[in-house]
C-alpha cells in the first residue's frame, strides 16, 4: 500500500485535504477514489498519535486530494536507541544519499557541518536550501523504509561555533558522545555502546574527506566526546557515518 507522509494533525474519521506535497504524490500514481493510502506525519508534535493510519482516497481535484482517515494503526519500527549524526558534509551527490541511507537506517537527526577539511562550502542562502533538500531525501526515505519518525535534518553550522553551543544535539546530555578517530588508543565503536543502556541517545561525531583536524579533534575531546573508531581500515566519509548508525541502530 502506497505510503505519504502528512503533516498535519490526523484524526480517525476525519476529512482531511492532504498537503501538496502528499497530494503531488498521490497524484502521479493516478490514485482514485477508493483507493487505499496510508499516512503518517512524522512528528507526535502534529496531533495524534505515533504510527501510521489507513486512510481512503474520497476525492481527486486538479490541485487538491481529500481523503478519509481510517483506523490508526501503532506500529512502530524506530530504534530504542536515539542516534544522532553529526557530520563534516562530504562533497556532491554524497551527502544525498548519505541522509537517504541513515534514514532508512533509524538516524534520529543529522546535523551537517562545516569544518575545517571540509570540501563543501555553503553561503547562508545555498545552506537553507540545501537542508531543505536533504529534509525532503529524508521525508521520501522514511515513506520507503516504512519509517513513521521523519529525521530532523537541523540548518548547517560551522564545526567551532556548533561544538561551542554546549553540544545541543538532543539526548547528549543524558547519552553518550563519540567522536571518530585514528587517535592510538580510541575504543570500538560497539564496545563504548556498551557501556551505555540501550535507551540512551548517542551523539555519533564524524569528520569529512581527511577527517577532523588536530585542533577540533581536541575540542571536541575536551568537550567530553569519547574517542571511538570503526576498525584499523580507512573509510569513506560517508562509508564511515553509516558503518557507525549500523553498528549502533540494527
Amino acid at each position: 500500500m502506497p505510503r505519504f507522509h502528512c503533516p498535519a494533525p490526523l484524526v480517525t474519521g476525519d476529512l482531511l485535504t492532504l498537503p501538496a506535497g502528499a497530494a503531488r504524490h498521490v497524484q502521479v500514481l493516478r490514485l482514485q477514489p477508493g483507493d487505499s493510502i496510508t499516512l503518517f506525519h512524522g512528528d507526535p508534535a502534529f496531533g495524534g498519535s505515533a504510527g501510521e493510519y489507513s486512510a481512503t482516497v474520497t476525492q481527486m481535484g486538479r490541485s487538491e486530494v481529500q481523503v478519509r482517515i481510517g483506523a490508526h494503526h501503532s506500529v512502530e519500527r524506530e530504534a530504542i536507541r536515539p542516534v544522532h549524526l553529526a557530520l563534516s558534509m562530504p562533497a556532491n551527490e554524497r551527502m544525498d544519499w548519505l541522509v537517504e541511507k541513515a534514514t532508512e537506517l533509524g538516524v534520529a537527526s543529522v546535523q551537517p557541518l562545516m569544518s575545517e577539511r571540509s570540501v563543501l562550502r555553503l553561503g547562508a542562502e545555498r545552506a537553507e536550501k540545501k537542508v531543505a533538500h536533504w529534509q525532503s531525501v529524508a521525508v521520501s526515505a522514511c515513506e520507503q523504509c516504512g519509517g513513521n519518525r521523519v529525521p530532523l535534518v537541523h540548518p548547517v553550522a560551522g564545526f567551532s561555533a556548533w561544538l561551542k553551543g554546549g553540544l545541543q544535539t538532543p539526548g547528549t546530555a543524558t547519552g553518550g558522545a563519540f567522536l571518530l578517530t585514528l587517535r592510538a588508543g580510541a575504543l570500538g565503536l560497539r564496545q563504548a555502546a556498551a557501556a551505555l543502556d540501550a535507551s540512551n541517545a548517542i551523539t555519533f561525531l564524524s569528520g569529512p574527506e581527511g577527517g577532523l583536524s588536530s585542533a577540533e579533534e581536541d575540542a571536541a575531546l575536551a568537550c567530553g566526546y569519547t574517542p571511538v573508531t570503526l576498525g584499523p581500515r580507512v573509510l569513506r566519509a560517508e562509508t564511515a557515518a553509516l558503518c557507525a548508525l549500523a553498528a549502533l541502530l540494527v
